[in-house]
């Protein structure tokens, strides 16, 4: 029983503890949030992870196999990509990465939410593409970290 307890707070507290990550600056972010539209040949990617689920967990995403950086809760990447494409937003998940392909289309902007699930082992990962007003909606609320390296 005590084994079960103990590894039932291991996990608890994996799962909502606090992860950080690089941020990008305050002015940075509020601009990103403004949410212009890219010129017609690119288009905008909003990849963002809300809530505190698995707050303790740092998960990697890639766009197109290129590491956009680790992600933690309540915060947001914004990169542009070609439009007129498909591409493939990856993140890591307990044994493989989970990936998404998104169809784009240019000067348009796209948002892709990051969610963390239960695992065997460690919290895993997920990505998922939603509407615009909904991602709006979410990233206004969060703010933008610093692209950088990925753990793997």
């Amino acid at each position: 029983m005590k084994k079960i307890l103990i590894a039932t707070t291991v996990v608890t507290s994996l799962l909502s503890g606090c992860a950080s990550v690089p941020m990008e600056s305050e002015n940075n972010s509020d601009m990103a949030k403004k949410f212009s539209l890219p010129s017609d040949e690119n288009s905008g990617l909003y990849i963002y992870r809300s809530g505190s689920f698995g707050g303790a967990l740092k998960k990697d995403v890639w766009v197109d196999g290129d590491c956009v950086g680790e992600t933690a809760p309540n915060m947001f990447f914004y990169t542009e990509v070609a439009g007129g494409q498909q591409h493939k937003v990856s993140t890591e998940s307990e044994f493989s990465p989970n990936d998404l392909l998104v169809n784009t289309e240019g000067g348009k902007n796209y948002f892709v939410r990051q969610y963390i699930k239960m695992g065997a082992f460690v919290g895993g990962a997920g990505v998922e593409l939603v509407d615009e007003e909904k991602g709006k909606k979410e990233v206004s609320k969060l703010k933008m970290a610093k692209k950088g390296s990925c753990s793997k």
